[in-house]
């Protein structure tokens, strides 16, 4: 018992370490650093600024910026978790980097779990820096619910975990990592009404149901600033969002692979 205590210390103080050197890497590269937190703070500016005081009739009437800010906390989510994520995974096995990792002393589950933890923080601090601004610049009200808000924030980046750790196992090569990812992350944000609020009960909102990006952004409207009457806490979605986890993660353990694919 004393002896998996110590060995279970040493592999915690391992991924710490780890984890420490995956933020160093991260943040010693400022304009990739940059361009990672501030892409939604971009996207939020110019999309504020083109809503001015507008409000959407069929959700109670809210300003529409107050929609913006929580469906791009979702999107600083799911763009660290799954899109990030893959793309970083595939370029490291395809180059070696996971190879080399995975014969170091290192433990497999503390190289991922640094990895995985290295996005979680890169989400968050957009998340937070995304409510910050929305209440500065265009007084936004702070989550209704912060308990509900976090779990449905926390379920997404775990979800969206597994599936860009699946994501980089069907991707082949490096070159085709960032169109991949890119098209298909952006295709489903459309679709999922990232962009402009969709109407409930229209075509594309059903369509849209089927794919947990649309799941993760109403869970969080609904923490963020729940319609009159309804509940903050968004179970069916964050249980389709848990479901599509689970099928990622079953899809990352059985394709996973350290070694670079060869031609």
């Amino acid at each position: 018992m004393t002896d998996a205590v110590a060995d279970a210390r040493r592999g915690l103080r391992m991924t710490l370490r780890q984890l420490h050197y995956e933020l160093l890497s991260f943040w010693r590269n400022p304009v990739g650093s940059a361009f990672t937190v501030g892409f939604s703070v971009v996207f939020l500016v110019l999309l504020g600024a083109s809503a001015g005081d507008s409000r959407i009739s069929y959700l109670g009437g809210i300003r529409t910026i107050t929609y913006y800010v929580p469906g791009f906390a979702a999107y600083g989510v799911m763009a660290a978790c799954f899109n990030t994520l893959a793309v970083t995974l595939v370029f490291r096995r395809e180059m070696g980097l996971l190879k080399r990792l995975r014969l170091s002393p290192l433990p497999a589950w503390a190289v991922l779990g640094s990895l995985f933890c290295t996005s979680v923080i890169i989400s968050a601090l957009q998340v937070l820096v995304l409510v910050v601004l929305g209440r500065l610049a265009y007084h936004v009200p702070f989550p209704h619910a912060p308990l509900a808000f976090a779990v449905a924030l926390l379920v997404g980046a775990v979800c969206f975990t597994a599936l860009g750790v699946a994501m980089s196992c069907v991707i082949p090569n490096q070159d085709s990592a960032g169109p991949v990812t890119a098209i298909v992350f952006f295709v489903l944000l459309f679709l999922a009404g990232l962009w402009y609020p969709l109407r409930p009960g229209s075509a594309l909102a059903r369509i849209s149901a089927y794919f947990p990006v649309r799941h993760l952004i109403v869970a969080v409207f609904d923490a963020f600033t729940p319609q009159r009457g309804a509940s903050p806490w968004a179970w069916h979605d964050l249980l389709v969002m848990a479901v599509w986890g689970a099928a990622g993660a079953v899809v990352a353990v059985r394709r996973f692979r350290w070694e670079p694919h060869r031609s």
